[in-house]
């Protein structure tokens, strides 16, 4: 009876370590991209860890998770974003990335969350000014991400397929723990 779960597992963990290892590249930023600042921190499994964005300008935020899975959320309400309260989110494993709009009032607050899936998790943020917004001739007006950027929970269909790939392996992480826990 073990052996057939033995098989199911030894592939069920090739596939988790061969995705996370796609996850873990990083894109180079394009020349157009200043960097600005590169933050970098450790978060708990359920808890937040919030910064304040003053740039002004278009900014982009690159977060990638170095272990764990820290997310990311922002808005230009509240300094204190959270996963029911933001105007921008990015939820994937690895590679997290929001442009914030050169619109939002500042300071925008932003908020890094640890996933429960992992006790800890280990982040690290670059802070990008992005100036092509400046080379656009009617502004934000013209720019794709600017015509629905003050709809709350405004979600592209990447990121909704991204976000429900992540849950999916946050379910398939569950049951092995659970199956693990039978076994042995």
């Amino acid at each position: 009876m073990a052996a057939p779960w033995a098989g199911a597992l030894l592939v069920l963990v090739a596939a988790q370590a061969a995705s996370r290892a796609a996850c873990l590249e990083e894109e180079a930023a394009p020349d157009e991209w200043i960097l600005l600042h590169v933050v970098q921190g450790h978060i708990g499994a359920g808890n937040y860890s919030y910064l304040r964005l003053n740039h002004e300008g278009r900014i982009v935020l690159r977060m990638r998770s170095l272990r764990g899975d820290a997310d990311l959320y922002v808005s230009a309400s509240t300094l204190h974003p959270s996963f029911d309260d933001y105007e921008l989110q990015a939820v994937t494993c690895g590679q997290d990335v929001v442009r914030v709009p050169a619109h939002f009032q500042r300071p925008v607050g932003i908020g890094v969350y640890g996933h429960p899936s992992h006790r800890e998790s280990e982040f690290e943020m670059k802070v990008y000014y992005d100036t092509t917004a400046e080379q656009q001739p009617f502004g934000a007006a013209a720019s794709p991400h600017g015509a629905d950027a003050g709809h709350r929970h405004a979600h592209a269909p990447e990121a909704a397929a991204q976000e429900d790939e992540s849950v999916l392996w946050a379910v398939l992480i569950g049951v092995l723990k659970l199956v693990l826990e039978i076994l042995f």
